[in-house]
């Protein structure tokens, strides 16, 4: 089929692009009849490739804990190791800080293992040059150098027509606003064609094979910008040593002010740690052993040995080879938990039973005690999103999300970088029902006056650069409408449709979510003594510090700081002046709103109280998390976003797994005695006490029990702890209670303190500049208007408002000791008295339509 055909088909109708009726690929029930490409599949839950199997399941809360995890696997590999993700930075540290940690640079420990002859096969998506900042053919060309034990494959391939990306794009640069006014040709010949298919999508899988038998999975890229404690704390300025610096070079980032530029080069990034907070990542990866791990192997050996076929028949002969894939994959038989309706009765009956017969009494009787047993493993089983290995399209994390929540009896968490979701065809071009299914459950709850309660957690923003409003956010603003369409304005939203179908208080049963945090960055007196001492800017002195650990050809083997000097000296000009000079500032305060941390007031600063009040900052809390977990008793946990691109059958490839492990928790739900499963429950209490401020502050460099493999040990969990307890019934009174207060008060507190956008005070564009706008110097702005900007009170973005606050920072800190965790609530008014937020007068083509959904 040419492209231009398909063009012409498409605007004919365009439901049936791509050679096939566009359905909602998500189906009641586990079987899908509607499509047949899948029906080889319709044997197994969920109509997955992969059967049900078993094994052993860890989580990870935040990339400090996983990364940490993955490099122990890594040196610990004597056979194999095979990656899978979208974005790979060789140059990535798995621990920190990197002054200390320089053998855990994952290239070099990939080179390690390489040398002591381990085979290294990684896959990474090859992107749109364009149109993203990935630089693939660094990562392969950086690892590929290192030895010859280590293949990269980057795919798909694009096949653009020369003269027409030529003539499509000499006037224009690819930013959303040119993306959505792009003509069909144009974007035609920026992604080409492959397989009869217009490349719009994306390989968006993340996993790491060890050995053939430990597996990580989940959200987390090996990429800059992942990594993060649970503390998340946004700013790493030390002026009192440099070598504590935690996020070196671009992995320091904030996606809402600036993108990754050249990110082959360490020192290219434009955001001052000085003025400008990062982004903090909130985000869930789990690591595998067992059965399951066959299941994993037979997936990456499918896509390695698909793309081998298609690229390297007839060329680099015998520089690469087919990978072996397991010969057998056996895993429990389908009707192990039963099916449809019966799911989750069978697994709370198998919980029951085992309880009885361990404990010898049933649920609620003396003697029922909370510690978790050993078993034989959990029941898990693969999921995917699947197009192009050669092989049927797949949508089977879709269909295992509509399971969880049809048959959930009493709460579904959605913790999910995206949620765009229909309730009907009337919300096309979204297709995928999961917004249906989350309505037709909710109903159903009401109609039998139940306790049942859905909670959706989601970024305020999507993690793209630029005011929102500028042109050149047209594109975030359009994730953002297709977003609040799916949830409570355009007439078929999820809210709308409840109150139509008799739900008369929809926010009795489902509520929205974003997380935030805040930090004061160390710009204390102490800086700019060091800086007066040794003739250097700190950041002039930091960028050098980059050059030294993040340009060196190797790394000392006991760890000691480099001995080289950088271009001019700046870094060991600045470290011997910071020697001689005492600063007791903290470098972070994150651990200020964790439990039991310190109180705000008594914190120490060097320096006037008007620059202390200028050093606080404030961003969101980027939720990248891909997780669902249902009455504590099952999760699924994979790469999928919930969105079309990674629901449907034919858009951007992913892998989720199912987990339901029969390990019995004696717990509450609704008030009453609750049998639940070990790792969901922990996992939902985990991350629940997270969000409220009721863990401890977390260090990168005191890993615990929970920082390992799951070949090493299971996740620990403090059970029946006092900050356990209050997030122990997930739907009690008592904990709704906590939950929506502790939203609503730091919702409160942030936009006194910070003003940020979005924002349930802004309605209206002309409320966008009164609440927001008249405040704030945004990054890269004139350097003329913004002196100008300065003159008129306006602070840098993300800083404090200061009218705010006549009392001084002493006030402001009587206002931001009232913050605890990260949970707000979502602004569900922001902009809604705009017809269209992304751009009055301005509809996206078809194409750009599908890339935000």
């Amino acid at each position: 089929m040419g492209l231009r055909t398909m063009f012409k088909k498409m605007e004919q109708n365009f439901e049936e692009f791509l050679a096939g009726e566009k359905h909602s690929h998500t189906h009641l029930g586990h079987g899908c009849h509607e499509d047949e490409s899948h029906a080889e599949y319709s044997s197994n839950r969920y109509c997955s490739f992969a059967p049900q199997s078993s094994g052993h399941a860890k989580w990870y809360v935040d990339g400090a804990s996983y990364f940490w995890a993955v490099s122990m696997a890594l040196e610990e590999a004597q056979e194999s190791i095979y990656i899978l993700d979208w974005w790979l930075s060789p140059e990535l540290y798995l621990r920190r800080p990197p002054a200390r940690n320089a053998r855990y640079r994952l290239d070099n420990l990939l080179k390690e293992a390489a040398e002591r002859g381990v085979k290294v096969n990684v896959i990474v998506y090859k992107e749109v040059e364009k149109a993203l900042t990935l630089n693939s053919i660094h990562t392969k060309h950086a690892l590929e150098a290192l030895h010859p034990n280590i293949k990269v494959f980057r795919h798909p391939d694009h096949a653009p027509n020369g003269n027409d990306l030529v003539s499509s794009f000499k006037d224009i640069s690819l930013k959303p606003i040119d993306l959505a006014k792009a003509s069909k040709d144009a974007l035609c010949a920026l992604y080409g064609s492959s397989d009869d298919m217009v490349l719009f999508w994306a390989h968006h899988e993340k996993l790491c094979l060890v050995d053939r038998k430990v597996a990580f999975m989940g959200g987390l890229d090996m990429c800059f910008g992942r990594y993060d404690t649970n503390s998340h704390p946004i700013a790493d300025a030390h002026p009192g040593n440099l070598d504590d610096i935690i996020f070196p070079g671009q992995d320091y980032n904030n996606a809402r002010v600036y993108d990754f530029e050249d990110v082959e080069r360490w020192e290219n990034n434009k955001l001052d740690r000085t003025k400008s907070s990062r982004m903090g990542w909130s985000d869930i990866s789990i690591s595998l052993s067992g059965p399951i791990v066959d299941s994993l192997l037979i997936h990456f050996a499918d896509r390695w040995n698909y793309i081998f076929k298609q690229k390297y028949t007839n060329r680099d002969i015998g520089k690469y080879g087919l990978i072996e894939s397991p010969s057998g994959h056996t895993g429990a038989p389908n009707s192990l938990l039963g099916g449809g309706d019966e799911f989750f009765g069978g697994l709370h009956h198998h919980f029951s039973r085992r309880m009885h017969n361990i404990f010898g009494g049933e649920e609620g009787e003396e003697g029922f005690v909370e510690q978790p047993r050993e078993n034989d493993g959990a029941h898990i089983q693969l999921t995917r999103r699947q197009w192009s290995s050669g092989l049927s399209t797949e949508h089977s994390i879709a269909n295992a999300y509509i399971s969880a929540i049809t048959n959930a009896r009493h709460y579904v968490y959605i913790e999910n970088q995206f949620f765009i979701t229909a309730t009907s065809d009337e919300q096309k071009p979204v297709a995928n029902k999961i917004g249906r299914a989350i309505v037709d459950r909710i109903v159903l709850a009401h109609q039998n006056n139940e306790d049942f309660h859905v909670f959706i957690l989601m970024p305020a923003v999507p993690a793209f650069a630029g005011d929102l409003k500028d042109d050149g956010a047209l594109g975030t603003r359009a994730i953002m409408e297709f977003q609040y369409n799916s949830i409570n304005r355009g007439g078929h939203s999820i809210i709308e449709t409840l109150q139509q179908e008799g739900v008369d208080d929809p926010h009795r049963y489902i509520n929205f979510y974003n997380l935030r945090n805040y930090d004061r960055i160390n710009t204390s007196a102490a800086m700019g003594e060091v800086e007066r001492q040794s003739g250097v800017p700190y950041e002039d002195a930091r960028r050098d510090y980059d050059n030294e650990y993040e340009h060196g050809d190797g790394y000392r083997p006991n760890d000691a700081p480099w001995s080289e000097e950088g271009e001019d000296g700046q870094y060991r000009r600045y470290q011997e002046a910071a020697s001689q000079v005492t600063d007791q500032t903290w470098d972070t305060i994150a651990a200020c709103y964790m439990d039991a941390g310190p109180d705000l007031h008594g914190l120490p600063w060097n320096g006037t109280p008007e620059s202390e009040l200028d050093a606080f900052v404030s961003e969101e809390l980027y939720i990248h998390t891909k997780v669902l977990i249902a009455d504590d008793q099952l999760v699924i946990c994979g790469s999928a976003n919930l969105n079309d691109r990674s629901q449907l059958g034919n858009h951007d490839s992913e892998i989720a797994v199912v987990i339901e492990d029969p390990t019995p928790i004696a717990s509450a739900m609704g008030g009453q005695p609750y049998t639940a499963s070990a790792f969901a429950t922990s996992l939902r209490r985990q991350l629940f006490r997270k969000h409220l401020g009721l863990l401890p502050d977390q260090k990168p460099d005191a890993p615990n029990g929970n920082w390992t493999p799951v070949t090493h040990e299971q996740n620990t969990y403090d059970w029946d702890s006092p900050a356990d307890s209050l997030v122990r019934d997930p739907i009690a009174a008592e904990f709704l209670d906590l939950w929506r207060g502790t939203a609503r008060r730091n919702t409160d507190i942030f936009s006194r303190v910070f003003h940020p956008v979005p924002n349930d005070a802004v309605r209206t564009w002309d409320d966008y500049d009164a609440f927001f706008s008249r405040h704030f110097v945004l990054p890269g702005e004139d350097a003329g208007k913004a002196q100008e900007a300065y003159a008129q009170g306006k602070v840098d973005y993300g800083h404090v408002v200061r009218e705010e606050f006549p009392g001084g920072v002493a006030e402001l800190k009587d206002c931001l000791a009232g913050v605890r965790g990260n949970l707000v609530d979502m602004p569900l008014s922001f902009l809604i008295d705009v017809p269209d937020i992304a751009e009055e007068g301005l509809e996206l083509n078809h194409l750009t339509a599908e890339l935000y959904t």
